[in-house]
């Protein structure tokens, strides 16, 4: 929960990139001029992150070999501090001390405030049991079944666009109400179809379109953690 006074947060369209003085999207725009036709597609990503979470909802991650390692990047640069402190509020730490007066101190000091984020590609005992007892290829579709609830964003990433287990958990997001954010290359694929925003870099080689993708999601967790965490919270 956030505990962030002096915001209002109903007027969702009131988005700005200088709540801690920098402005993410100018600044990923001036380092690579090539991601400006995907810009207004970040920018609805961002936006739609946001209403998730202020809304209580949390963020999926998911995609195979280096999209997977990229999953479990933007779950890590969600759930602590990336370019913010994120230090908890005095209500937050009063909360703490009447919970757990013994180390409530030094428990406050080593909490940070998290943007709720799950990686469905962590673990070892569930999707080895699903894959064999199942199907391989609903591993993130039945993760996402089990946990997702309206409201929630599912970030799914695939450099081609047709990688058949995140196609499967798009189609399951779609059925129970997660929104879709697409991550994906040139051509889209079956994902760009299947995506609320699908943010489309401009390269076709795997390598190339990875390489885009880093500066795509590091400007949506900075840009969203600005929005929530910034100044005046």
């Amino acid at each position: 929960m956030f505990f962030c006074s002096g915001r209002n947060y109903t007027d969702y369209n009131e988005i700005t990139a200088k709540n801690n003085g920098m402005d993410y999207y100018k600044k990923l725009e001036t380092r690579y001029p090539e991601l400006k036709p995907a810009l207004q597609n970040i920018k609805d990503a961002v936006l739609t992150l946001k209403q998730s979470v202020l809304n209580g909802n949390k963020i999926f991650a998911a995609g195979n070999g280096g999209s997977a390692a990229d999953a479990e990047h933007i779950v890590g640069e969600l759930m602590k501090g990336f370019r913010l402190k994120r230090s908890l509020t005095d209500l937050q730490k009063r909360e703490i001390e009447r919970r757990c007066p013994d180390g409530a101190d030094e428990m406050a000091d080593h909490l940070q405030q998290a943007i709720p984020a799950i990686s469905l590609v962590s673990g070892v005992a569930l999707p080895t049991a699903f894959a064999n007892d199942i199907h391989g290829d609903y591993v993130f579709a039945q993760q996402l079944y089990g946990l997702g609830k309206k409201g929630d964003v599912l970030i799914a990433i695939s450099t081609s666009g047709h990688s058949v287990n995140v196609i499967h958990a798009a189609k399951v997001a779609r059925v129970i109400g997660v929104r879709v954010i697409g991550l994906t290359g040139r051509d889209g694929g079956k994902l760009a179809g299947l995506s609320d925003i699908a943010i489309q870099v401009p390269a076709d080689d795997v390598a190339d379109i990875q390489e885009f993708h880093l500066p795509v999601y590091h400007c949506l967790c900075s840009q969203l953690e600005s929005e929530i965490f910034g100044d005046g919270c």
